[in-house]
């Protein structure tokens, strides 16, 4: 196995341990390619969630670039959601886990068919 597919079993004992979800491996492996060379970054591989500039950034650069979505408060709120999830005191939130999740809460699956 190489360093991606370690990470992807990473982020889904993350899913299955910290967030109560089964993950589905297939849409885990694609959102976790499309963060691209992000997961190998020790700071850019997890989302600050303490820090509105982080939150900001994957609201525009994930949900309205990537998803499509419009902007609008829900997008904060589903974001706010999934980081209380993940754990307010989870320290490392991991950014394929988060994206993964947002994915699957606006039924945006489609975007990595």
């Amino acid at each position: 196995m190489g360093k991606r597919d370690d990470l992807i079993a990473t982020y889904a004992d993350d899913l299955k341990n910290k967030c109560g979800m089964e993950p589905d491996m297939d849409l885990l492996t694609k959102v976790t390619i499309g963060c691209g060379p992000a997961i190998y970054n020790a700071d850019a591989s997890t989302v600050a969630s303490s820090q509105d500039s982080e939150l900001e950034t994957v609201k525009e650069n994930f949900l309205m670039k990537k998803l499509g979505l419009a902007d609008g408060p829900e997008l904060m709120e589903a974001i706010n959601k999934v980081v209380d999830v993940y754990g307010k005191s989870e320290r490392n939130k991991y950014r394929a886990v988060v994206y993964y999740m947002l994915t699957k809460h606006f039924g945006k699956e489609a975007v990595y068919g």
